[in-house]
């Protein structure tokens, strides 16, 4: 039998459709509130997420313009990030495809009419004019399934989308640290230098007229040059640094004319630390989320299955057969049905999987949970542990260091005391800095990782 396709045309089954889930679904940013309030709540940021090619260009020009040519600090390095970072809107872009997954589902399934022309018998004598309209019954069967799946997988990817803006902030922030401390170690090491220098030229005139034996000049010598290699170090680290803050705010070509200060903040007055600390783990951890949401994908899944053994398979088609033969038309209503028996797999192997994939699931997500109590607890016992440390050298470290300075200067003036006497002392005040400078750092370090393993998880420390 030959079969001409007349015309097909898709019917939407409205009754199937959930308007009011259509237009939450089909919203450009569908979920991103959701983004935006997490973000300003972890970070005190905004989030942004560009959909054109003019919101683009938009958010470039308001980073330029938050930054070009000035003097940054952390929050606006954070606030660059999370508006012009490409990876972050590529995270946000996973979202709305996650939306379109419910939008697809929403819509309900669609039918079609297939028309078609058959030829009947060798002389053609009889025509047959069958309308034929097939129903989507196997995706209105699992609707409510699918779309609590979908739901589930929506929110996995609005917390997945609040974890990657989290992250990116802490490391914007820390990174902005890593900067400011290079620069800081850079300048407390040229500052020594200077001094270093004035000795080895002193050395070198001495050695001309004999007062300083060639062994003496080569030890203010080598001091210089040690220190020279330190700064030149300490230069490339802090070049690198903030290279690595360029990158995570997204900047390139003459956008990257940004400073920071050449100094980190001191320490606040208080010591830092939150008696609740783990609660707070508890309650915002995006990771935590995730895996609350995994179980319960693992369980909608499973009941999905058995269901979709039950219905596969399905096909329902109804319609009209009109024949002619003989020039007499004669109507017959025309029901053609195919199922299968709708089988149940409870068979104990099944279940038992179902079971453990469960509590597998559950397992994991009650180690998460432990996972972050403790690091909750080491996170402040770091940023109060680091906080004593970086106020035991601001406090008792460097005042001595400037009572020993100020009387070695005394001798000095009261010729008490040789010029290398005095640099020697300065080498050792300048340990004492550096050592302050990277104590100070790692409460900063501390300060900013404590905020995300209470929002996102550990960051595992600075680069």
């Amino acid at each position: 039998m030959a079969r001409l396709l007349v015309a097909m045309v898709p019917l939407a089954l409205g009754a199937c459709a959930d308007s009011g889930l259509i237009n939450s679904a089909s919203a450009p940013r569908a979920g991103f509130s959701f983004v935006t309030d997490g973000a300003r709540r972890a970070t005190g940021a905004e989030s942004v997420w560009a959909l054109s090619a003019e919101e683009v260009a938009a958010n470039e020009a308001r980073a330029r313009a938050l930054l070009h040519g000035k003097v940054i600090g952390p929050e606006t390095a954070v606030q660059v990030a999370l508006i012009n970072n490409r990876a972050l809107q590529a995270a946000y872009a996973d979202l709305g495809l996650s939306a379109t997954e419910i939008w697809d589902v929403a819509l309900g399934p669609v039918s079609s009419l297939e028309v078609t022309i058959a030829g009947i018998g060798q002389e053609g004598l009889a025509r047959s004019l069958e309308a034929t309209v097939t129903g989507a019954v196997l995706e209105a069967v699992t609707r409510d399934r699918r779309k609590a799946v979908a739901e589930t997988a929506f929110r996995q990817a609005q917390f997945e989308a609040l974890a990657a803006t989290v992250a990116l902030a802490a490391d914007a922030r820390e990174a902005w640290i890593d900067t400011v401390a290079a620069f800081e170690a850079e300048a407390l090491v040229g500052r020594a230098q200077e001094t270093a220098d004035a000795a080895s030229e002193l050395a070198a005139e001495l050695g001309r007229t004999g007062a300083l034996n060639r062994g003496e000049q080569a030890r203010e010598h080598v001091f210089t040059a040690e220190l020279a290699a330190e700064r030149a170090d300490a230069r490339l680290e802090a070049q690198l640094a903030k290279e690595k803050l360029t990158r995570l705010m997204g900047l390139y070509g003459s956008d990257i004319a940004f400073q920071v200060p050449d100094r980190l903040p001191g320490l606040p007055g208080s010591r830092p630390g939150r008696a609740d600390i783990e609660r707070l783990a508890l309650t915002h951890r995006t990771d935590l989320a995730l895996g609350r949401l995994e179980l319960e994908a693992v369980a909608q899944e499973y009941r999905l299955a058995g269901e979709k053994r039950m219905v596969s398979d399905v096909s329902l088609m109804a319609g009209v057969e009109a024949e002619r033969e003989d020039g007499a038309t004669e109507l017959s209503p025309v029901l053609e049905a195919t199922f299968e028996i709708p089988i149940y797999d409870t068979t104990k192997p099944t279940r038992r999987r179902g079971e453990l994939a469960y509590m597998r699931a559950a397992h994991e997500l009650a180690q998460m949970a432990i996972n972050a109590r403790s690091e909750a607890r080491a996170a402040h016992a770091a940023v109060t542990g680091k906080y004593n440390v970086a106020r035991h050298w601001r406090d008792e470290v460097l005042p001595l260091r400037r009572v020993i300075d100020e009387e070695a200067l005394k001798s000095y003036n009261g010729m008490l005391s040789s010029t290398f006497e005095l640099i020697a002392d300065a080498r050792e005040g300048l340990e004492a800095q550096l050592s302050y400078a990277e104590a100070k750092a790692d409460y900063w370090h501390a300060e900013a990782e404590l905020a995300a393993v209470i929002w996102g998880g550990p960051t595992g420390g600075s680069e």
